[in-house]
């Protein structure tokens, strides 16, 4: 029985577009040897919604390997996403498929400015979100880690904003922490770390900032042993919200003694 007068005993859960999860992990489907594996990463990461590229997966031919075999869409939330739409008509259109062959309405919208950087077009991911949340859509939305932007994309109907925290699939870490914190004092729905990340500290550093969530693809399916690095990645993420809801002690420039150095013998 949860403990309603102590906060530390309730639920640390976190709410989008109306649904409630209790793992901060979010992961995604590309990438692995097998759906298999896949599979087994997510178990271990403990995550209770994964993406899925709805152009790049096949989530409804009974002829061939399907997803839903391995991971069932009645235990895990499925986000379909637009990983490979440079248009903003190109994702409306892919997440129009999504809705017709699976009913999903809570999807994840990005739109590429180029190859090279997979950087975000943001005049054509502001012009997506638009039309998508007009149509009954819940779009949680991948953009540059500028507050600017995403309070833009607020405005426009996301109900969940996702900056980078470096380019896809690099692994370097957050670059920009200072704007990530910005982006997350300013949001009134959830912020979520996307991309960039490449092992467990780096996750914690998100959840540190304030961060309601991360979301990966590589740094899992990419690692020598993905499912040990789905379980580190888990815990990564929970150490990190923990610590954020602790409270950090200040920096200081000098050394401060855990015991008083007064009263020696």
């Amino acid at each position: 029985m949860t403990d309603t007068a102590n906060p530390d005993t309730r639920p640390d859960t976190w709410t989008v577009a109306g649904r409630t999860f209790t793992s901060r992990l979010i992961v995604g489907t590309g990438k692995y040897k097998d759906f298999a594996q896949n599979a087994a990463a997510v178990e271990a990461s403990g995550a209770e919604i994964v993406t899925v590229a709805v152009r790049r997966v096949n989530i409804s031919d009974p002829t061939q390997p399907v997803l839903m075999d391995y991971i069932d869409p009645k235990k895990i939330t499925y986000l379909p996403n637009t990983a490979g739409c440079f248009t903003a008509d190109d994702a409306i259109r892919t997440l129009r498929l999504a809705r017709e062959a699976g009913g999903w309405d809570l999807v994840k919208l990005e739109v590429l400015g180029e190859a090279r950087t997979l950087y975000p077009d943001m005049r054509e991911t502001l012009k997506a979100c638009e039309v998508l949340a007009n149509e009954g859509f819940a779009p949680m939305v991948y953009c540059v880690d500028d507050p600017i932007a995403a309070k833009q994309l607020e405005d426009c109907g996301a109900v969940a904003v996702m900056p980078l925290g470096a380019p896809i699939g690099s692994g370097l870490g957050i670059q920009n922490r200072v704007t990530i914190r910005l982006i997350v004092e300013g949001a009134k729905v959830p912020v979520l770390v996307d991309a960039g990340v490449g092992t467990a500290s780096e996750a914690a550093v998100a959840m540190e900032l304030g961060c309601d969530g991360v979301l990966m693809n590589t740094a899992i399916a990419e690692a020598k042993d993905p499912v040990r690095m789905a379980r580190a990645m888990k815990h990564g993420v929970i150490a990190g919200r923990e610590a954020y809801l602790a409270g950090r002690m200040m920096t200081r420039k000098y050394a401060d003694p855990s015991s008083p150095l007064a009263g020696l013998i």
